[in-house]
């Protein structure tokens, strides 16, 4: 385990005091599960809302309308320019399955 030292305003630290204290926990057990709770945040995966959706496959279509059609020369042209990237070594095919399965849930709720 770690240890970190802290500057905190006076008026933060009292109300993380009194937050900690209303959960009955120590001060140090309150802020380490506040800070978790940011970082997850950060990492957390939402389905896009059924209207944006809508919205996004619009305005697709729209733009689709107003390029035209390109052959498939023109198309294997554009692909074969296109930038190819290796995934990052922590992103296993067993977390993409993981994340395809976490979105295809959430799309469902």
């Amino acid at each position: 385990m770690s240890r970190l030292t802290l500057r905190l305003p006076e008026t933060l630290h009292q109300q993380l005091i009194h937050l900690a204290e209303s959960e009955g926990v120590s001060l140090n057990q309150y802020i380490v599960y506040a800070l978790t709770r940011q970082v997850a945040l950060a990492y957390t995966v939402q389905a896009t809302p059924i209207e944006e959706i809508i919205q996004q496959q619009q305005a697709f279509q729209a733009l689709i309308k107003e390029l035209g059609q390109a052959s498939s020369t023109e198309a294997k042209a554009v692909l074969d320019k296109r930038e190819v990237v290796q995934p990052e070594e922590e992103l296993s095919p067993e977390i993409v399955a993981r994340f395809q399965q976490r979105i295809r849930d959430a799309s469902k709720a």
